[in-house]
């Protein structure tokens, strides 16, 4: 049977994305084909300037021929991109680049040609430019979805923030019953659905140990109901937990998926467990799409000492 394509959009130039890719095929071979969107300038100045050296088999989007794609060749679909040098400072030249990258990668997917995306970083300040919080809302909205979610996937423990890059002072305000079910009931079907295992899920309270000196509790009115109320669905989740000790060995061992309020609240553990050996995967699109958990990294570009391993899972992950 003929695997479909995972389509990699390689993201903002001036980055370590191509470095990262080009390790991720010297140190795996990968059944799916793969198909790379971006400058083939660039690719050929990357692979000069960091010593390695693919054939490209440059692809037009239109006319593919998938019985003949093989991970021979670096598949490419070629993105014109005006630019002096690599490795310049990241700012808003690249905008345009990166957006004709993912038009190309949405038409391919929209077409049923694949249903597997992988996305390198981009500048949230320049390319985003505040429209959106991250790729997972600016994807959500080209494919006219509402209810999405962000899962930083690991084997041994995924988490997911209930709210993604919001400032501090706006997560409170982002918080409701409505948003925690819809988000853990996706997260609940995914699990079932793709990994084939009901999943033990645990959520955090939004303020320390899960108490306020506040008229109004979020943890107690919110959470607590939300997580009756999937309980009830018949969802294996408790909460509210406090989250400065959910993580600890003996509680994070009995569950699954951590759901917290905010990003940095189980961003940070999980990184810190974890380091590279984790993905971020959005759900409700009508594709499944990850990234490398990571961002561009621009001072360690060209530097050829960035570690691929988030990369090779993501790949790993889609090549069914």
């Amino acid at each position: 049977m003929q695997l479909k394509p995972i389509i990699v959009v390689a993201g903002e130039p001036n980055s370590i994305f191509l470095e990262i890719f080009f390790k991720s095929l010297k140190k795996k071979k990968f059944k799916s084909p793969i198909i790379l969107i971006a400058s083939n300038k660039i690719l050929q100045s990357q692979m000069k300037k960091l010593n390695f050296n693919f054939k490209i088999n440059i692809l037009n989007e239109k006319r593919l021929n998938l019985k003949k794609l093989n991970n021979k060749k670096i598949n490419l679909i070629n993105i014109n991109y005006n630019y002096n040098k690599i490795f310049e400072k990241i700012s808003s030249k690249s905008k345009g680049y990166i957006e004709k990258s993912f038009s190309k990668a949405l038409f391919l997917l929209k077409k049923k040609i694949s249903n597997k995306l992988i996305n390198g970083p981009i500048s949230k300040k320049y390319f985003l430019n505040k429209k959106y919080l991250g790729i997972t809302e600016y994807l959500a909205d080209k494919t006219n979805q509402k209810n999405f979610a962000m899962l930083i996937f690991n084997k041994k423990l995924s988490v997911s923030p209930i709210t993604t890059h919001l400032p501090v002072k706006l997560i409170s305000k982002n918080i409701n019953k409505e948003i925690i079910k819809k988000k853990i009931i996706l997260i609940n079907n995914f699990y079932k659905n793709y990994i084939g295992v009901k999943p033990c899920i645990a959520v955090t309270g939004l303020n320390p140990h899960c108490e306020s000196t506040e008229k109004v509790n979020k943890d107690i009115s919110i959470i607590k109901p939300s997580v009756n109320f999937l309980k009830n669905k018949g969802l294996k989740i408790s909460g509210p937990h406090a989250a400065d000790t959910i993580f600890l060995k003996n509680n994070r061992k009995k569950y699954d998926i951590i759901v917290g309020m905010y990003h940095d609240q189980v961003l940070t553990p999980i990184k810190t467990l974890f380091e590279y050996d984790a993905i971020n995967i959005t759900l409700g699109l009508p594709f499944i799409r990850i990234s490398p958990d990571h961002g561009p990294n621009e001072q360690m570009m060209g530097k050829n000492l960035s570690n691929p391993l988030s990369l090779i899972r993501a790949l790993e992950f889609l090549d069914i």
